[in-house]
């Protein structure tokens, strides 16, 4: 039986689901023009397309999403989340044998589908920035924490998403071309932001590049255990009992 604490929030769960509204002929062109760069230079369409598998630790919890196919996997401890993120429905485990209670089963598939959203976004949100639904703005160039200088880009959202009054400042190193500082503030119209955070220790996984460091001056923060397979056995998406990590 999953306890009540174990359905609140691991990390904080603020990040956007995949649009449904296309809010592109409301972003400037200048930010648009960035936003591409940043596409093209982390892997591009294609690469990003290709790419089939991910996987990575996120706050103590291993995920595994097949892209393609629409299967998320998503463990931590004995408790285990096999989704498919179209229907969001699924099989939960716990130490090894399936949930039957439908009330908590539902509860824990609702709770994977979200932290699929959120943990997915932690790992490749420069990759959705020209989304239908986001809209973007160029803010000002701008310093990142480490000095470099960057263009500033606002993140928004039209009516889409687990939360859509988030908004997000972006941070895109002039000579790198690459996103490399965050900022989250939980509604549009907050002055200051929840966090302000590093994207950075770039390296290329498969046709595509990811950061892993997500540290700022207040505390360390990084996603390990990073690949993007090309090919996993499907028994991945079936078993019930924690796996190695790929």
């Amino acid at each position: 039986m999953l306890s009540k604490n174990f359905l609140k929030p691991l990390f904080i769960l603020c990040l956007v689901a995949l649009p449904i509204i296309n809010a592109a002929a409301q972003s400037d062109a200048k930010a648009k023009a960035i936003a591409a760069k940043v596409m093209k230079k982390m892997g591009g369409q294609k690469g990003w397309d290709d790419t089939r598998y991910l996987a990575w630790t996120f706050n103590n919890q291993y995920q595994v999403w097949d892209k393609h196919q629409n299967r998320f996997r998503w463990e931590k401890d004995s408790t285990i989340a096999i989704i498919d993120t179209q229907t969001k429905q699924g099989k939960v485990y716990v130490a090894g044998r399936e949930l039957q209670n439908p009330e908590e089963k539902q509860k824990m598939l609702d709770r994977a589908y979200a932290l699929f959203i959120n943990n997915s976004y932690w790992l490749v949100m420069p990759f959705k920035l020209q989304d239908p639904g986001v809209t973007l703005k160029y803010v000002a160039e701008q310093q990142t924490m480490d000095g470099a200088k960057a263009d500033v880009l606002q993140m928004t959202f039209e009516e889409v998403g687990l939360t859509p009054q988030n908004k997000y400042h972006v941070w895109v190193d002039r000579n790198s071309g690459l996103v490399t500082q965050w900022a989250f503030f939980r509604n549009f119209e907050d002055k200051e932001p929840s966090f302000t955070r590093r994207w950075s220790d770039y390296k290329d996984y498969g046709s595509i590049k990811l950061a892993s460091d997500r540290s700022n001056p207040q505390s360390d923060f990084k996603l390990t255990h990073i690949a993007a397979p090309t090919a996993i056995s499907d028994s991945v998406f079936n078993s019930p009992t924690p796996m190695d990590k790929l």
